[in-house]
Protein backbone atom coordinates (compact mmCIF):
# COMPACT_ATOMS: atom_id res chain seq x y z
CA UNK A 1 0.00 0.00 0.00
CA UNK A 2 1.49 3.70 -1.03
CA UNK A 3 1.14 6.78 0.37
CA UNK A 4 0.29 10.04 -1.37
CA UNK A 5 3.81 11.07 0.25
CA UNK A 6 5.87 8.14 -0.81
CA UNK A 7 8.18 8.87 -3.69
CA UNK A 8 10.25 11.67 -5.07
CA UNK A 9 12.00 12.81 -1.66
CA UNK A 10 14.46 15.15 -3.42
CA UNK A 11 11.30 17.61 -4.01
CA UNK A 12 8.14 16.32 -2.26
CA UNK A 13 9.65 15.82 1.67
CA UNK A 14 8.05 18.59 3.92
CA UNK A 15 10.10 17.64 7.28
CA UNK A 16 13.78 17.48 8.04
CA UNK A 17 14.54 14.00 10.14
CA UNK A 18 12.62 10.85 9.04
CA UNK A 19 12.37 9.64 5.63
CA UNK A 20 9.68 7.80 2.86
CA UNK A 21 9.81 4.95 0.83
CA UNK A 22 11.32 5.50 -2.78
CA UNK A 23 11.99 2.80 -5.48
CA UNK A 24 15.80 2.28 -5.36
CA UNK A 25 15.14 2.15 -9.76
CA UNK A 26 12.99 5.14 -9.79
CA UNK A 27 12.27 8.53 -8.21
CA UNK A 28 14.04 12.47 -8.39
CA UNK A 29 17.70 11.49 -7.78
CA UNK A 30 19.40 13.46 -4.35
CA UNK A 31 22.09 12.18 -2.03
CA UNK A 32 20.55 9.45 0.00
CA UNK A 33 16.53 10.72 -1.10
CA UNK A 34 17.39 14.05 0.87
CA UNK A 35 15.16 16.96 -0.18
CA UNK A 36 17.03 19.59 -2.27
CA UNK A 37 16.73 22.78 -0.35
CA UNK A 38 18.99 26.45 -0.20
CA UNK A 39 16.96 26.93 3.40
CA UNK A 40 19.28 25.86 6.08
CA UNK A 41 16.79 26.35 9.08
CA UNK A 42 17.18 23.40 11.64
CA UNK A 43 19.82 22.13 9.28
CA UNK A 44 22.74 19.67 10.34
CA UNK A 45 24.41 19.07 7.55
CA UNK A 46 24.55 20.49 4.14
CA UNK A 47 25.27 17.52 1.05
CA UNK A 48 26.60 19.72 -2.05
CA UNK A 49 28.32 18.89 -5.60
CA UNK A 50 31.35 20.38 -6.68
CA UNK A 51 31.41 19.45 -10.14
CA UNK A 52 34.91 20.88 -10.92
CA UNK A 53 37.71 18.78 -12.37
CA UNK A 54 39.76 21.96 -14.30
CA UNK A 55 42.60 20.98 -12.07
CA UNK A 56 43.68 17.26 -12.96
CA UNK A 57 46.83 16.23 -14.13
CA UNK A 58 45.76 12.83 -15.62
CA UNK A 59 42.66 11.86 -16.50
CA UNK A 60 39.35 14.11 -16.55
CA UNK A 61 35.78 13.39 -15.26
CA UNK A 62 35.26 14.09 -11.88
CA UNK A 63 33.38 16.81 -12.89
CA UNK A 64 30.41 14.59 -13.32
CA UNK A 65 31.36 12.52 -9.59
CA UNK A 66 28.71 14.20 -7.69
CA UNK A 67 25.96 13.07 -10.39
CA UNK A 68 27.10 9.15 -9.82
CA UNK A 69 27.64 9.55 -6.16
CA UNK A 70 24.12 10.84 -5.85
CA UNK A 71 22.98 7.62 -8.21
CA UNK A 72 24.87 5.23 -6.00
CA UNK A 73 23.29 6.53 -2.53
CA UNK A 74 19.98 4.55 -3.42
CA UNK A 75 20.38 1.64 -1.44
CA UNK A 76 21.91 3.20 1.34
CA UNK A 77 18.92 5.35 1.68
CA UNK A 78 16.53 1.89 1.89
CA UNK A 79 17.45 0.72 5.08
CA UNK A 80 18.76 1.33 8.40
CA UNK A 81 22.42 1.93 8.08
CA UNK A 82 25.33 -1.01 8.46
CA UNK A 83 26.99 -1.71 10.45
CA UNK A 84 25.46 1.10 12.73
CA UNK A 85 21.77 -0.01 13.43
CA UNK A 86 20.45 2.82 13.59
CA UNK A 87 18.42 5.12 10.68
CA UNK A 88 20.95 8.44 11.02
CA UNK A 89 17.88 11.06 9.69
CA UNK A 90 16.06 10.25 13.18
CA UNK A 91 18.46 12.53 14.87
CA UNK A 92 20.55 14.18 11.72
CA UNK A 93 18.74 16.83 9.62
CA UNK A 94 20.33 16.47 6.36
CA UNK A 95 19.79 18.46 2.93
CA UNK A 96 21.13 17.71 -0.30
CA UNK A 97 22.19 21.54 -0.96
CA UNK A 98 22.73 20.93 -4.96
CA UNK A 99 25.84 21.92 -7.24
CA UNK A 100 28.17 24.96 -6.27
CA UNK A 101 27.22 27.18 -9.63
CA UNK A 102 31.15 27.18 -11.46
CA UNK A 103 32.17 29.12 -14.61
CA UNK A 104 34.31 27.00 -16.16
CA UNK A 105 35.42 29.46 -18.71
CA UNK A 106 36.37 31.82 -16.03
CA UNK A 107 38.87 29.21 -14.54
CA UNK A 108 39.99 33.23 -12.18
CA UNK A 109 36.49 32.58 -10.03
CA UNK A 110 36.65 28.74 -9.39
CA UNK A 111 38.61 29.47 -5.86
CA UNK A 112 36.64 32.57 -4.74
CA UNK A 113 33.29 30.84 -6.13
CA UNK A 114 33.71 27.77 -4.43
CA UNK A 115 34.95 29.26 -0.77
CA UNK A 116 32.15 31.05 -0.96
CA UNK A 117 29.69 28.28 -1.65
CA UNK A 118 30.71 26.71 1.44
CA UNK A 119 31.07 29.91 3.69
CA UNK A 120 27.89 30.18 3.22
CA UNK A 121 26.97 26.82 4.78
CA UNK A 122 29.55 27.35 7.39
CA UNK A 123 27.81 31.18 8.37
CA UNK A 124 24.52 29.47 9.09
CA UNK A 125 25.72 26.96 11.35
CA UNK A 126 25.46 23.89 9.15
CA UNK A 127 28.34 21.12 8.64
CA UNK A 128 29.28 21.19 4.74
CA UNK A 129 29.74 17.67 3.09
CA UNK A 130 31.13 18.01 0.08
CA UNK A 131 30.67 15.71 -3.12
CA UNK A 132 33.62 16.19 -5.32
CA UNK A 133 35.18 17.29 -8.21
CA UNK A 134 38.40 16.59 -8.04
CA UNK A 135 40.88 17.20 -5.10
CA UNK A 136 41.58 20.89 -5.31
CA UNK A 137 38.31 22.02 -4.28
CA UNK A 138 39.49 21.12 -1.30
CA UNK A 139 41.91 24.06 -1.11
CA UNK A 140 38.75 26.67 -1.32
CA UNK A 141 37.16 24.63 1.30
CA UNK A 142 40.10 25.16 3.59
CA UNK A 143 39.57 28.60 3.19
CA UNK A 144 36.32 28.74 4.40
CA UNK A 145 36.59 26.48 7.25
CA UNK A 146 39.99 28.83 8.17
CA UNK A 147 38.39 31.60 8.04
CA UNK A 148 35.34 30.15 10.25
CA UNK A 149 36.82 28.15 12.06
CA UNK A 150 40.20 29.06 12.69
CA UNK A 151 43.10 26.42 10.90
CA UNK A 152 42.08 23.17 11.35
CA UNK A 153 43.88 19.62 11.11
CA UNK A 154 43.63 17.96 7.94
CA UNK A 155 42.97 13.84 8.19
CA UNK A 156 43.71 13.09 4.59
CA UNK A 157 42.50 9.94 3.04
CA UNK A 158 44.49 10.07 -0.35
CA UNK A 159 47.13 7.91 -3.35
CA UNK A 160 48.78 10.95 -3.34
CA UNK A 161 50.32 13.61 -1.10
CA UNK A 162 49.18 16.53 -2.84
CA UNK A 163 52.16 18.70 -1.12
CA UNK A 164 54.23 18.86 -4.31
CA UNK A 165 55.71 22.45 -5.11
CA UNK A 166 53.47 25.17 -5.51
CA UNK A 167 53.64 28.65 -6.91
CA UNK A 168 50.65 30.06 -4.86
CA UNK A 169 48.44 30.38 -7.97
CA UNK A 170 48.15 27.22 -9.66
CA UNK A 171 44.89 25.08 -10.14
CA UNK A 172 46.46 21.86 -9.50
CA UNK A 173 44.62 19.22 -7.77
CA UNK A 174 48.50 17.53 -6.55
CA UNK A 175 49.66 20.95 -4.69
CA UNK A 176 47.13 22.72 -2.77
CA UNK A 177 47.96 20.97 0.55
CA UNK A 178 51.55 22.64 0.81
CA UNK A 179 49.80 25.48 -0.36
CA UNK A 180 47.21 24.93 2.57
CA UNK A 181 50.23 24.87 4.74
CA UNK A 182 52.20 27.65 3.51
CA UNK A 183 49.05 29.90 4.18
CA UNK A 184 48.56 28.58 7.89
CA UNK A 185 45.03 27.08 6.73
CA UNK A 186 45.88 23.72 8.44
CA UNK A 187 47.71 22.61 11.78
CA UNK A 188 50.41 20.14 9.91
CA UNK A 189 51.08 19.40 13.39
CA UNK A 190 48.34 17.44 13.83
CA UNK A 191 47.28 16.42 10.50
CA UNK A 192 47.57 12.83 9.26
CA UNK A 193 47.79 11.49 5.57
CA UNK A 194 46.26 8.07 5.31
CA UNK A 195 47.01 5.36 2.16
CA UNK A 196 49.74 7.45 0.42
CA UNK A 197 51.77 5.34 -2.25
CA UNK A 198 53.46 8.19 -4.07
CA UNK A 199 56.70 9.44 -4.04
CA UNK A 200 57.30 13.11 -2.17
CA UNK A 201 60.79 14.13 -1.00
CA UNK A 202 59.29 15.74 1.73
CA UNK A 203 56.33 14.80 4.45
CA UNK A 204 55.92 18.44 5.21
CA UNK A 205 55.28 17.82 8.96
CA UNK A 206 52.43 15.47 7.82
CA UNK A 207 52.29 12.05 9.83
CA UNK A 208 52.05 9.58 7.05
CA UNK A 209 50.02 6.72 7.53
CA UNK A 210 51.16 4.89 3.80
CA UNK A 211 49.22 2.02 2.24
CA UNK A 212 51.27 -0.21 2.96
CA UNK A 213 51.59 0.56 6.80
CA UNK A 214 48.24 0.28 6.89
CA UNK A 215 48.36 -2.76 5.04
CA UNK A 216 50.50 -4.15 7.50
CA UNK A 217 49.70 -2.57 11.03
CA UNK A 218 45.43 -2.67 10.20
CA UNK A 219 42.50 -0.91 10.85
CA UNK A 220 42.49 -0.60 14.47
CA UNK A 221 46.34 0.37 14.31
CA UNK A 222 45.43 2.90 11.90
CA UNK A 223 42.69 4.54 13.73
CA UNK A 224 44.54 4.78 17.15
CA UNK A 225 47.51 6.08 15.24
CA UNK A 226 44.84 9.02 13.26
CA UNK A 227 43.43 9.78 16.73
CA UNK A 228 46.56 10.48 18.70
CA UNK A 229 47.81 12.24 15.62
CA UNK A 230 44.56 14.57 15.76
CA UNK A 231 43.53 14.97 18.82
CA UNK A 232 40.47 17.04 20.54
CA UNK A 233 40.30 19.89 17.96
CA UNK A 234 38.70 20.44 14.89
CA UNK A 235 39.19 18.22 11.72
CA UNK A 236 38.54 18.28 8.05
CA UNK A 237 38.41 15.16 6.85
CA UNK A 238 39.32 14.63 2.81
CA UNK A 239 38.34 11.32 1.17
CA UNK A 240 40.13 11.08 -2.44
CA UNK A 241 38.44 7.99 -3.37
CA UNK A 242 41.89 6.87 -5.43
CA UNK A 243 42.93 5.87 -1.49
CA UNK A 244 41.46 2.86 -2.61
CA UNK A 245 43.46 0.17 -5.01
CA UNK A 246 42.07 0.65 -8.33
CA UNK A 247 40.39 -2.95 -7.90
CA UNK A 248 37.83 -1.67 -5.67
CA UNK A 249 37.31 2.33 -7.33
CA UNK A 250 38.91 2.15 -11.13
CA UNK A 251 36.67 5.14 -11.40
CA UNK A 252 38.76 7.53 -10.78
CA UNK A 253 41.61 10.13 -13.15
CA UNK A 254 45.23 8.63 -11.09
CA UNK A 255 44.87 5.24 -10.39
CA UNK A 256 47.57 4.03 -8.48
CA UNK A 257 48.36 0.71 -7.42
CA UNK A 258 48.51 -1.03 -3.89
CA UNK A 259 46.07 0.92 -1.99
CA UNK A 260 43.32 0.11 0.48
CA UNK A 261 40.83 -2.12 -0.13
CA UNK A 262 36.62 -0.30 0.45
CA UNK A 263 36.43 -2.98 3.47
CA UNK A 264 39.94 -0.91 5.33
CA UNK A 265 38.95 2.57 4.45
CA UNK A 266 35.20 2.19 5.67
CA UNK A 267 36.38 -0.04 9.08
CA UNK A 268 38.74 3.27 9.22
CA UNK A 269 36.38 5.65 8.65
CA UNK A 270 34.05 4.14 10.68
CA UNK A 271 36.10 3.92 13.56
CA UNK A 272 36.75 7.82 13.89
CA UNK A 273 33.00 9.08 15.70
CA UNK A 274 35.18 10.60 18.92
CA UNK A 275 36.86 13.00 15.96
CA UNK A 276 35.42 16.94 16.30
CA UNK A 277 34.62 16.69 12.68
CA UNK A 278 33.76 20.04 11.22
CA UNK A 279 33.46 19.35 7.50
CA UNK A 280 34.11 16.56 4.87
CA UNK A 281 34.23 15.96 0.92
CA UNK A 282 34.49 12.96 -1.19
CA UNK A 283 36.22 13.51 -4.32
CA UNK A 284 37.60 12.19 -7.68
CA UNK A 285 35.27 9.78 -8.42
CA UNK A 286 35.56 9.98 -12.55
CA UNK A 287 32.11 7.95 -13.75
CA UNK A 288 33.34 7.55 -17.34
CA UNK A 289 36.58 5.10 -16.01
CA UNK A 290 34.09 3.11 -13.73
CA UNK A 291 32.87 -0.54 -13.72
CA UNK A 292 29.22 -1.20 -12.37
CA UNK A 293 29.44 2.06 -10.46
CA UNK A 294 31.33 -0.17 -7.72
CA UNK A 295 33.96 3.46 -7.60
CA UNK A 296 30.45 5.98 -6.80
CA UNK A 297 29.37 2.77 -4.64
CA UNK A 298 32.54 3.45 -2.70
CA UNK A 299 32.26 6.86 -2.75
CA UNK A 300 28.23 7.16 -1.55
CA UNK A 301 29.23 4.69 1.27
CA UNK A 302 32.06 6.47 2.98
CA UNK A 303 30.33 9.43 2.55
CA UNK A 304 26.94 8.48 3.62
CA UNK A 305 29.53 6.68 6.57
CA UNK A 306 30.31 10.36 7.83
CA UNK A 307 26.91 11.22 8.46
CA UNK A 308 26.44 8.40 10.43
CA UNK A 309 29.78 9.72 11.97
CA UNK A 310 27.66 13.17 12.90
CA UNK A 311 24.69 10.79 13.99
CA UNK A 312 26.82 9.51 16.85
CA UNK A 313 27.64 12.64 17.95
CA UNK A 314 23.81 13.73 18.01
CA UNK A 315 23.12 10.69 20.14
CA UNK A 316 22.20 8.01 18.02
CA UNK A 317 22.29 4.23 18.62
CA UNK A 318 21.66 1.22 16.65
CA UNK A 319 21.62 -2.77 17.34
CA UNK A 320 24.18 -4.04 15.40
CA UNK A 321 24.04 -7.12 13.07
CA UNK A 322 25.84 -9.88 14.33
CA UNK A 323 29.10 -10.38 16.72
CA UNK A 324 30.92 -7.63 18.03
CA UNK A 325 34.05 -6.85 16.59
Amino acid sequence: MTHNDDGDQAFRKADLLGRHPEMTYGGALSFLRRCYSRDLTGVHVAVSGVPYDGAVTYRSGARLGPRAIRAASVQLAELKSFPFGFDPFDSLAVVDYGDCFLDPHHPETVVETIERHIAEILAAGVFPLTLGGDHFIAYPILRAMAAHHGPVALLHFDAHCDTWDDDGSRLDHGSMFLRAKNQGLIDVSRSCQVGIRTHNDSDHGFDILTAPWVHHHGVEATIAAIRQRVGAGKVYLTFDIDCLDPAFAPGTGTPVSGGLTSAQALGIVRGLSDLDLVGADVVEVAPAYDLSEITAIAAATVAHDILCLLAVKRGARGLPLGRPL
